[in-house]
């Protein structure tokens, strides 16, 4: 089965319950390729270390450098921590993570079935053991915010990309179309 989201082609799932992929989707000027993934997980804690993963292979594949992938990886474990805890999941027992890089930025999101409230940074105590997860997202990217639609809840994140890292062979698309 194929969905189409976007410019972002999804189809099927592998044996890890993961589905989507990383692949150039438009060129975005300046020698810049788009890259997009969708990947559909379990509602459940051990997704947020697999979504970490994918995501820093993709990011790192497509030559960003190893701090911002360490960013863009908190970040996204933050937003897929919160969803698991505190929302429900989407049809399926699945929740939604989305990644699109593209001229110079990374927009992180995760998709729920939506929750008794809104996601808030929040300002804990120094004792609190939790409650910090959004401060973090909002300290390290350049904005956030919330979407509600279809049933669910979206939190997304847009983190700078900075390129210079080593991309993988055959990654480097920075040349464009008909370049010499």
């Amino acid at each position: 089965m194929v969905m189409q989201t976007g410019q972002v082609g999804v189809s099927g799932t592998n044996p890890r319950g993961m589905s989507g992929s990383i692949r150039p989707v438009c060129w975005a000027g300046r020698g810049e390729v788009s890259a997009a993934s969708v990947v559909l997980l379990p509602y459940a804690p051990s997704s947020v270390a697999t979504a970490r993963g994918r995501l820093a292979t993709d990011l790192r594949e497509a030559g960003m450098m190893a701090a911002a992938i360490g960013d863009a990886a908190l970040v996204l474990s933050e937003l897929l921590s919160n969803a698991i805890r505190h929302a429900r999941p989407l049809p399926g027992c699945t929740v939604r993570v989305a990644w699109t890089l593209s001229n110079g930025s990374l927009q992180v999101s995760v998709s729920d079935g939506g929750g008794p409230t809104r996601p808030r940074a929040g300002h804990p105590s120094l004792s609190s053991l939790g409650g910090r997860g959004l401060a973090i997202v909002e300290h390290l990217s350049s904005t956030w915010g919330t979407r509600c639609g279809n049933g669910g809840m979206t939190v997304w994140a847009v983190l700078p990309a900075p390129r210079g890292g080593i991309a993988a062979p055959g990654a480097d698309h920075a040349a464009g179309p008909g370049a010499a």
